[in-house]
Order: structure tokens, then sequence, then C-alpha cells
């Protein structure tokens, strides 16, 4: 259920910056453009904000949407509800300009929430949610509006990206698809789903993906799949090279397969490292550890440190486990 002071949070404020992570997927953005266009049809101010990176392919075509940078007239009298993060560090450079503004949560991720925010009563926090747009599409349901397609087709993206298209869902899961048969009759459409998410690589994309199975490594009797883009890789394909969903699937197609972690040197003294893994593997938990965090099933971070120094402490930190 949607907390009441949510929705009363909404109903009362005029003016909202809605904002999400830094380097946002569909489901960030999709949670955040679906809620804008609900809270502009309920006669409101919304400006969606996000620090970027737009990574992403898929995402690209939407950053022109968003500001990175609110001044101080988008900031009078504003309200922030922040999607997809449990706290206003999480969406980067854009922290400052949230600071001291009344704030509400949405999140489906396992992380700490500050005391302050958890007393007020204005977080709607659901772990077990397999999407941010899965709650989004709740509150806009709660305060009483019926979608737009173009809303549909929002929410649907951001649910299929982050359940990979559905495959990442086991039993339990019949709430999500009943909400995927809503949104499909609200105006989504799977196809162009699925088309958006895995169609429209570039060559680059293709070559960057070999390299990194060719440096595949892997640990603990094949449990544990490893590999790395090195700075040289980065500066060559840039961001837009990477796919990082196709590589993972590759990865999980192997027999015996329990973890795959993907280090990528984004700058010379900088890493950042994707997990993936399957049920009996918690690598939000591993990620944590190391400053980042996640779900189970999929985690990331971003450390100080070269490829070299961060492999061995990475696969030592699966060592009980696996």
């Amino acid at each position: 259920m949607v907390p009441e002071k949510i929705l009363a949070f909404i109903r009362e404020g005029s003016k909202f910056i809605v904002a999400g992570h830094k380097e946002p997927d569909g489901d960030c953005i999709g949670g955040q453009l679906a809620l804008v266009s609900a809270l502009r049809r309920m006669g409101k101010e919304a400006i969606p904000c996000s620090a970027g990176h737009f990574k992403r392919p898929e995402i690209k075509s939407r950053e022109r949407l968003f500001t990175s940078a609110p001044t101080e007239q988008d900031r009078a009298g504003a309200r922030v509800i922040i999607i997809d993060c449990s706290s206003a560090d999480r969406t980067g450079d854009l922290e400052p300009f949230l600071t001291g503004l009344p704030t509400a949560i949405i999140d489906h991720h396992d992380n700490a929430v500050s005391p302050e925010l958890l007393d007020s009563g204005l977080c709607f926090l659901n772990p077990k949610a397999p999407s941010a747009t899965f709650m989004v599409f709740r509150v806009i349901k709660a305060l009483g509006l019926e979608l737009l397609r173009e809303e549909a087709e929002l929410l649907f993206f951001g649910l299929c990206t982050d359940t990979g298209f559905f495959r990442h869902l086991g039993e339990g899961s019949a709430e999500a698809f009943e909400t995927a048969a809503d949104l499909v009759r609200a105006g989504a459409n799977p196809k162009i789903a699925f088309a958006t998410m895995h169609g429209g690589k570039s060559f680059d994309s293709r070559k960057l993906m070999g390299f990194l199975l060719l440096r595949a490594e892997s640990f603990f009797g094949g449990k544990l799949i490893l590999s790395c883009e090195e700075y040289e890789d980065t500066c060559r394909f840039g961001l837009e090279g990477r796919d990082s969903d196709s590589l993972y699937q590759l990865f999980q197609s192997i027999a015996g397969v329990e973890a795959i972690v993907i280090i990528r040197q984004e700058a010379p003294d900088n890493c950042t490292v994707g997990f993936r893994s399957r049920d009996s593997v918690d690598v939000g938990r591993i990620a944590a550890s190391f400053g980042g965090g996640g779900h189970k099933n999929a985690a990331g971070l971003s450390i100080a440190g070269t490829i070299e120094e961060l492999k061995p402490r990475i696969v030592q930190s699966f060592e009980g486990i696996l």
C-alpha cells in the first residue's frame, strides 16, 4: 500500500523536483518521467532532474528531458521526490540542489534510509518490488489517475529493464505480471520495449564485448566468472560502447555459474564494478562491503583503485560463499 503521507505530500505540494540516482537506468528514468507526467496532469509544476551520465543507449534519447542543475527559481517552494534510491547522496552531483528541501522517497532497494526520513513517514519502500516503476504505478493509481499511453510505456519499459524482460522473476511474481498486463492494456507495447532494450547496438559495442569475453576468468570451479574492461577500452570505445546486459546474459548461460563480476577502469585511479548472481549468492551484500549497493542478484559500486589492485580483493570476497 502507498503510505497516506506520501499521497498527502504530493496532493499538498505545488512544485516538485523529481530526482533519480546518478548513472540512471531505464527503471529510474521511466519512473521519474511517468511521475512527472502525472504530477503535471494534476496541475503541479514538476521538474525531472538527473546528474547523469546517460551511459545506456536505450535511454540516451531521454537525456534532453532532464536538468542536472535546478536553478534557485526551480528550488523555491519545491518539494523533492527521489525515485529508485533511498538517499540524496546517491543522486551524485544533484545532491547539493536537493539539500534542505522537503523530501519523499520511492525505492525498491534494500538500502539504509536516514532516521529523519523514516520518522517523517515519507518513504514508500519495498525491497520485494521488482522495480521502482512498479511502485510509481501504484502511486499514480492511488492518486486516482488513469494512465496515459506514454506513462504506461515508460513504466513498462522500466519494469522490463529491472526484471531483464521478466527473466529474473521467479515464483511469487504474479503481481509483477498483473502489473505488466495493466500497462499493456493502457497502451504499452512489449515488442517496442524489447526492441528499445536490445536493438540499435553499435558495432563498437560488439567489439568491446568480444574483448571482455576473451578476458573472462573462471574461479571456484566455474562458479564465479570475472572479466575486466581496461582504461584503454574505455578511451577507445567510450561509455556508449557498453552493453552490460547482453554480456551478463552470455556469462549466465554458462553451466555452473553462480556469480559474475565485471570490473571497469573508468579512470586511471578509479573503477566501477558490476555484480550479477543467481539466487544462491547475495551480491548486494558483497557490493555493500566495498561501499556499493543494490539487490541480491544485481549490484554495483564505484571505488578508488586499479583492476590489478581490486581483482584479488573481489575474488576473495566470494571465497566464503563459493
